[in-house]
């Protein structure tokens, strides 16, 4: 698979999302979530991408075992810290911060963590000096190789970005959520900072798979968030109705190649956005697992399927989502 570069390493342009393995996707065993992580890394994907919110734990512990399993593997486990917390700007303390590195560390079952994120921290901690001080400092102590941050807004990501120690940006990009081309794609090409694309699929409304009867489980966030009600709404359906969304997704199938399936084509849309690192679906089986990774062997779009793309946004989906983030 295609490598490109983050925080100097070299890591697969589609890469794997770990979030289900966690929670609030519904209930995955631990026998179904490391065959998906071997399905994953068999099919060429050389980064994992976790949170220590992830089933309070959980989704580290799993990776944890598997990389204790594989010794020398290469493959590059960013996590996420911060929000185990009340989402206050006096909670992210360096003593704070410290400490939930231990615990990720502890989870992973290493020394030094390959890269740490910020998980969509209040907005004001941006343009805290004291606290990217404190995050540089982490990495001179060895418990990080870097530190990035996952963000909600364009602006979050763009102050992000003159941060000159903020070695990646995670946002959430896919064909319903088309802002960041607009300016933070730019702004990461030019200073060097890596972009991790989230909620690739818009939490699986563009697989293509679902309609007005598709109901889920009451553990699944897509259930529990549809109106923001856990956490901030645009992670679930990537904050478009799910009425609007199933609308956009039937109107993109006529630019899906004869042959590739919608979420494949979903998929090679963000890998084709100049600027993009790595796109990270999740997988709740080895099936899906590998099918996001053969995304990567799919053409580049052509001209025409990219302007579908963007014709579809405009009409339908730009009105719900592109004011907000």
């Amino acid at each position: 698979m295609e490598q490109r570069s983050l925080a100097d390493r070299s890591v697969s342009v589609v890469g794997l999302g770990a979030w289900q393995l966690g929670a609030d996707w519904g209930e995955v065993a631990e026998a179904d979530a490391v065959a998906v992580v071997d399905a994953a890394v068999d099919a060429g994907v050389t980064f994992i991408d976790t949170a220590d919110v992830y089933g309070d734990g959980r989704s580290e512990r799993i990776i944890g075992g598997w990389l204790a399993a594989h010794p020398g593997s290469g493959v590059t486990v960013a996590t996420k810290m911060g929000r185990r917390v009340e989402q206050r700007p006096e909670n992210y303390t360096g003593q704070a911060m410290r400490a939930w590195n231990d615990r990720s560390r502890t989870n992973l079952g290493v020394d030094t963590l390959d890269l740490v994120q910020l998980h969509c921290p209040p907005t004001a901690l941006y343009s805290s000096d004291a606290l990217f001080d404190d995050l540089d400092a982490m990495v001179e102590e060895g418990r990080m190789r870097a530190y990035g941050v996952s963000v909600e807004t364009c602006d979050e990501a763009l102050t992000a970005i003159a941060r000159p120690g903020v070695r990646s940006v995670q946002i959430i990009l896919n064909a319903l959520r088309l802002k960041p081309l607009e300016q933070v794609l730019p702004a990461a090409q030019e200073s060097g900072t890596a972009i991790i694309a989230r909620v690739p699929l818009a939490s699986g409304l563009l697989s293509g798979r679902y309609d007005e009867t598709t109901t889920f489980a009451a553990d699944d966030h897509r259930t529990y968030n549809r109106r923001g009600e856990a956490f901030d709404v645009g992670e679930t359906f990537s904050g478009v109705p799910y009425e609007v969304g199933l609308e956009a997704v039937r109107e993109l199938r006529s630019a899906v190649p004869e042959g590739a399936a919608t979420a494949a084509f979903a998929l090679r849309w963000i890998i084709d956005q100049p600027g993009v690192t790595t796109v990270i679906p999740g997988a709740r089986n080895p099936e899906q697992a590998r099918a996001n990774a053969a995304s990567a062997g799919l053409a580049p779009l052509t001209a025409d399927q990219q302007a579908a793309v963007r014709d579809v946004y405009d009409r339908i989906v730009r009105p719900h989502v592109h004011a907000r983030w």
